[in-house]
């Protein structure tokens, strides 16, 4: 029933009950106090009764005080002859009668009532989406739109995923091609990756591109607080798909259904395991050649139940990893499409500029360098408000209204031009992109790193990265000669890492290549209840005198490395206290002219030859906790 129809029989309910009270509660007035019929012929024959209206069997009385009765006449036909004798004006009405529609209005309203609620029900029942009583309906949105078609030219900066989904395609489009071979085409695929990484927008460029109906659901959407409604609802998925085959059935985030059975501290949820055994027999039960094909996407494959990944059932594992420069140009360019830019835009630079950026982060670049320039009246979108939103989304917002003591703003001038000497003078380390004390977000000041794109990182580099971590902290004490809570989230990320080196990757050399990181898995996976370790006490003594001894070493270098160019530490900070912002190619300046014969580490960056590679890891920086921020969301 369409809204039009529901609305006309609601307004004809209305109207009938309207009617119906009006006829009830609406007739003329009939006076409410009655008399005898022997008080009535006394009052005749006393001349008190000036007005008699008689209506069938009953009398409306009007005395002569204009007080009215109303009383039930006897059949006496002697009753007219002596009014008129009295004087009494007689006036005879037809006996009250109700319309008959009235009559079966008022017998079958009730039933009218019960019947149209349980129509109203059984069509709820029957139909799907969020309606009451539509729990086993499967909520999954068909989008077969034209208009909103994706292709895989709205995909950018995953050529290698989609160039592996292209043969899903070709079986969508042509199916007799593979199967006429005996090949199977993959029942289900899954989208892993970091988030915004475009695994949502890849899987409807595949069904755009194979012009088949597309069906979306969440994971979360299966599982209610009804006990089978999650597996009902997996049921009618498949059964809708079949209908529409050829067609791709698309569940995000299936780590919400799909997660280890088992799992957990007080046993596993049973709805949402029914929910998964449901969707591993839907996965094994429908033919390739149906032409349904699911994908999914989760950035958790970790937590996943290994039946769920075996082939037969997710026969493909598609990593979209994060994009790297050539990948982030291309991105760049399909979210500029549609908004207009200046000439001295330059989108290689940006994409140097954005390491460890995901395509969703750099749509949300596009859009706050929009919404800069709409802010500040311009006709087109410049380079000026492009680098203001990547600072924006790198750092956070200036804190312009912040008052910052002059103690403060030089011991961050200070930190911060120790975090950027020492990388400079270390080598294997990141180029320097900018220094800035300005506050921004949590952090009092950021030397920002660009990190050169590597599937790899060795020891020697780790090590640097280290004392260049210290690099704040060490600057601090060799100036003032004490030492504030500014380091405490450099500290803390050292430390990370020279954990991780000692305990994970083998570095150390008196420990040997064994890893000792286990019985770290998260509890709520059903994999480690308990803190175990499989090494003595001795051992873990070890290493923790192996991760000391790599911190303090770290520290000693990045010492030396201040001590011996205190001179251009106390210029970097003169500089930064004046001008606020320091380019790294400024601080390549300062430091030539203050030693013009030394010769400065060379760094690789996204331009070498390496520019290809695909990295995971963010924008380097620095930021300078204060004590009332002691921990910092910048990552090193």
């Amino acid at each position: 029933m369409n809204p039009f129809h529901k609305n006309l029989a609601l307004w004809l309910v209305i109207t009938l009950m309207m009617i119906m009270l009006y006829n009830l509660f609406n007739q003329q007035q009939m006076p409410e106090t009655s008399i005898s019929y022997t008080e009535f012929l006394s009052m005749v024959e006393n001349e008190q009764v000036a007005e008699v209206t008689i209506q069938g069997q009953e009398l409306i009385v009007t005395g002569s005080n204009r007080n009215r009765f109303k009383i039930f006449a006897p059949k006496d036909s002697d009753l007219i002859k002596t009014l008129r004798e009295k004087g009494v004006s007689i006036t005879a009405k037809p006996p009250t009668e109700s319309p008959w529609y009235m009559s079966v209005l008022v017998s079958w309203f009730p039933m009218i009532v019960l019947i149209g609620v349980w129509i109203f029900f059984m069509r709820q029942m029957q139909s799907g989406g969020g309606k009451a009583m539509s729990f086993g309906k499967s909520r999954a949105r068909l989008q077969s739109d034209k208009s909103a078609k994706v292709t895989f030219e709205d995909v950018a900066g995953i050529d290698e995923a989609k160039e592996e989904l292209g043969e899903i395609v070709e079986f969508l489009r042509e199916p007799k091609k593979f199967t006429r071979l005996g090949g199977r085409i993959p029942k289900g695929v899954l989208l892993t990756g970091p988030p915004g990484t475009g695994k949502t927008l890849l899987s409807r460029a595949i069904a755009g591109e194979a012009d088949v109906p597309f069906f979306s659901i969440s994971g979360s959407d299966f599982v209610e607080m009804f006990v089978g409604v999650g597996a009902s609802r997996v049921r009618d998925l498949f059964v809708q798909g079949k209908k529409n085959a050829p067609c791709i059935i698309f569940i995000d985030e299936i780590d919400a259904v799909g997660r280890h059975r088992g799992a957990g501290l007080g046993g596993g949820h049973d709805e949402r395991e029914q929910t998964l055994n449901q969707l591993l027999v839907e996965m094994d039960g429908f033919e390739s050649n149906e032409g349904v094909i699911l994908i999914s996407a989760t950035n958790r494959p970790d937590v996943l139940d290994p039946a769920l990944l075996r082939p037969g059932r997710f026969d493909r594992q598609v990593y979209v990893s994060l994009p790297d420069i050539k990948g982030r140009e291309k991105i760049l360019k399909v979210h500029i499409k549609k908004t207009p830019i200046a000439k001295d835009v330059d989108i290689l630079t940006l994409a140097k500029g954005t390491p460890g950026f995901s395509g969703a982060d750099l749509e949300n670049l596009v859009n706050e360098a929009a919404l800069l320039a709409a802010k500040r009246d311009k006709e087109k979108v410049d380079m000026v408000d492009f680098e203001d939103s990547k600072d924006k989304i790198y750092m956070g917002l200036e804190r312009k209204s912040k008052v910052i003591k002059e103690e403060d703003r030089k011991t961050t001038a200070y930190h911060e031009g120790g975090h950027a000497l020492v990388a400079r003078f270390l080598p294997e380390t990141d180029a320097v992109n900018k220094i800035t004390i300005i506050p921004r977000g949590r952090a009092a000041g950021i030397t920002w790193f660009l990190p050169e794109e590597r599937d790899f990182k060795y020891k020697d580099q780790l090590k640097n990265e280290l004392s260049v971590a210290f690099g704040g902290r060490v600057a601090e004490e060799l100036v003032f000669n004490r030492i504030s809570t500014g380091a405490s989230n450099d500290i803390k990320q050292a430390t990370d890492i020279a954990q991780q080196m000692i305990r994970s990757w083998g570095m150390s050399e008196t420990l040997g290549p064994l890893s000792y990181a286990k019985g770290e898995e998260q509890v709520f996976l059903g994999r480690e209840i308990a803190q175990h370790r499989d090494y003595s006490e001795e051992t873990a003594r070890r290493i923790d005198k192996e991760v000391q001894d790599l911190i303090i070493s770290s520290y000693d270098r990045a010492t030396e490395v201040l001590a011996e160019n205190l001179d251009i530490l106390h210029k970097l900070a003169d500089l930064l206290l004046e001008k606020e912002t320091v380019l790294g190619a400024e601080l390549d300046e300062l430091i030539l002219s203050l030693r013009p014969d030394i010769e400065l580490p060379s760094h690789k960056t996204d331009t070498d030859e390496n520019e290809g590679d695909t990295a995971d890891k963010q924008g380097k920086k620095r930021p300078v906790d204060k004590p009332e921020a002691q921990e910092s969301p910048e990552k090193p």
